[in-house]
């Protein structure tokens, strides 16, 4: 009975591990307006433009 409730509750951690992939953002820099595709920020002084998109070219 233990051995069945260690793998009843590995098996359900397992379902909840599954992740996708972070969403890729167009972002703006507000110093130039110049534009980045990229799944984080640059940093300090930019801002989500446009998005989210799936892919790293930032095109539907």
């Amino acid at each position: 009975m233990r051995k069945l409730t260690v793998a009843l509750l590995a098996a359900a951690c397992l379902l909840q591990a599954q992740a996708g992939t972070a969403p890729w953002w167009r972002w703006e820099s507000q110093v130039d307006g110049r534009l980045v595709c990229s799944q984080w920020s640059p940093g300090e002084g930019w801002k989500r433009f446009a998005g989210p998109y799936n892919n790293g070219g930032c095109r539907d």
